[in-house]
């Protein structure tokens, strides 16, 4: 997909329980507070197709591996259209809760090739930073059960988020930064705000 690009695409990465959720609106006060244009999104989406994924969360069953990758990719194709494109082409910070490094981890640990997924993302625009949040896979289930009060989901068995935990681990691109996220709010707010520094220069900020 072809996007005149002027501003960034920063993306939270990581498995369930890892705090993206937290830090993301954080970041998106600080940018918005030194004068940039931010857009907060996530994925899967609101929109009819995010629905139909976010209702797998309660049942996988009756949606094969490949009909459930497939509305990953088409809930992503309607949200670069909508909603990431005209934010890049605008000159704005978009900052994306999940994106296709997600898809990869998870429809990977679901029986796909990873990186065969990501060529499969090639319509996507590709992240200036992906921040992949790490912790041990005990504390993401603690903090998702004991912290929010929550059932595990489909997503969240711990089966499946090691899996999906080995494929994050693997991921090697430039723009990849891993973020150690058994730590404080504060600090890793403040590894957040570092890792981003350098993408950001460049951009325009309101006076």
């Amino acid at each position: 997909m072809n996007i005149k690009r002027t501003g960034r695409l920063i993306v939270f990465e990581g498995i369930d329980g890892t705090g993206k959720s937290t830090q993301l609106p954080l970041l998106a006060q600080y940018l918005e507070s030194k004068g940039f244009m931010v857009t907060v999104t996530r994925e899967p989406t609101d929109g009819a197709i995010g629905q139909k994924i976010r209702a797998l969360y309660s049942s996988r069953e009756n949606t094969t591996p490949e009909e459930e990758l497939q509305l990953f990719l088409d809930d992503r194709k309607e949200h670069i259209e909508q909603v990431v494109g005209p934010a890049l082409a605008s000159g704005k910070v978009v900052l994306c809760d999940r994106y296709y490094l997600s898809t990869a981890a998870y429809q990977g640990a679901n029986g796909f090739d990873p990186l065969e997924i990501i060529k499969r993302n090639n319509f996507a625009p590709k992240p200036d930073i992906a921040l992949i949040f790490e912790q041990p896979i005990e504390t993401s289930l603690e903090r998702i059960t004991t912290s929010r009060g929550e059932a595990l989901n489909d997503f969240e068995q711990a089966d499946s988020l090691k899996k999906v935990s080995a494929i994050f681990d693997m991921l090697d691109f430039p723009c990849i930064r891993r973020i150690q996220a058994n730590d404080t709010i504060e600090n890793i707010h403040r590894k957040v705000i570092e890792a981003v520094a350098d993408s950001l220069e460049g951009l325009p900020v309101n006076s």
